[in-house]
């Protein structure tokens, strides 16, 4: 297993791909608090899936999609989430809200981040993404 122990603890290497997905995650949280969202949580994760982000929006938990493309030649990222990845979402943000009871006294919206844009090999300029930021993007 590709692991590192730091301090009595395992941590796992990331492949290129996961990183990638993380520097997307983290342009989508700073895009959301420059727009009034708080972090509650990243990369919530339980046997259903997982959630990129779960925010704040005022009285509002907002279970957040973040997608990536580098052009949207293939459809664009929010076209990628699809009927199966919605029913998997929905079932782990009803696990986030069984295990975590102030949440329930929450309204609740499923959100989706579309970034586009090529930030080249290593990902340098976030210049050059472009966000499509759609609330409420889909409800079960």
């Amino acid at each position: 297993m590709n692991e590192t122990p730091i301090k009595n603890r395992l941590i796992k290497k990331l492949s290129p791909s996961q990183k990638k997905g993380q520097h997307f995650e983290h342009f989508a949280e700073h895009y959301l608090k420059k727009r009034g969202l708080k972090l509650v949580s990243r990369n919530y994760s339980c046997r259903f899936g997982e959630i990129d982000l779960i925010m704040r929006d005022g009285e509002s938990l907002v279970f957040v999609e973040v997608r990536y493309r580098k052009n949207p030649l293939f459809g664009t990222a929010l076209d990628s989430i699809t009927p199966t990845k919605q029913k998997k979402i929905s079932k782990t943000a009803q696990h986030y809200l069984q295990t975590h009871d102030w949440a329930n006294k929450l309204f609740c919206r499923f959100d989706a981040l579309g970034i586009i844009g090529d930030g080249g090999q290593h990902m340098p300029n976030k210049a050059n993404y472009k966000a499509e930021w759609i609330k409420d993007a889909f409800s079960l």
